[in-house]
């Protein structure tokens, strides 16, 4: 699987262990959904900066936890990348909203960073949480990589 993983801004730190824990869902999504060989890209950033993207984007004027740009639903054919594979989309995650819901939910930052990884990998591959059976199904879908990651609440 091809994984861009970038900053945003550029000289936000970012742990290595974070980085890692994106990677790993990412790519255990990819082998769970026969996406081994899709391209994704994720931006790792602040609370402004996705603030910005969710208003601009989805007209909602706060910041979010994860927003996902899924190229599938376009009106384009299969977006097919450089090497041959599926451009499955965007993910951008806010590290400051992600560490919030953390301290929040009394879990580590390591889950929630996985949780939401998952969580937008998921919309990437179509699935949503608009209607009630849908959230149901994708909820099933997340504790299905989360205990396949070995992560639990």
């Amino acid at each position: 699987m091809e994984i861009e993983i970038r900053r945003e801004p550029e000289d936000l730190p970012v742990p290595d262990s974070d980085i890692a824990a994106v990677r790993r869902a990412v790519e255990t999504v990819g082998r769970l959904y026969g996406a081994e060989d899709a391209e994704v890209s994720v931006t790792l950033t602040d609370d402004a900066h996705v603030h910005v993207l969710n208003r601009e984007y989805r007209n909602v004027d706060r910041p979010t936890d994860v927003l996902s740009f899924a190229l599938a639903e376009s009106e384009e054919p299969e977006i097919i990348g450089a090497d041959g594979g599926v451009v499955l989309g965007d993910l951008v995650i806010s590290l400051e909203r992600a560490a919030a819901q953390a301290e929040e939910y009394g879990h580590s930052m390591l889950r929630e960073l996985s949780f939401l990884t998952v969580h937008g990998m998921l919309h990437l591959l179509g699935y949503d949480h608009m209607e009630e059976e849908e959230r149901l199904e994708m909820e099933e879908e997340q504790r299905r990589v989360m205990e396949e990651l070995g992560i639990q609440r």
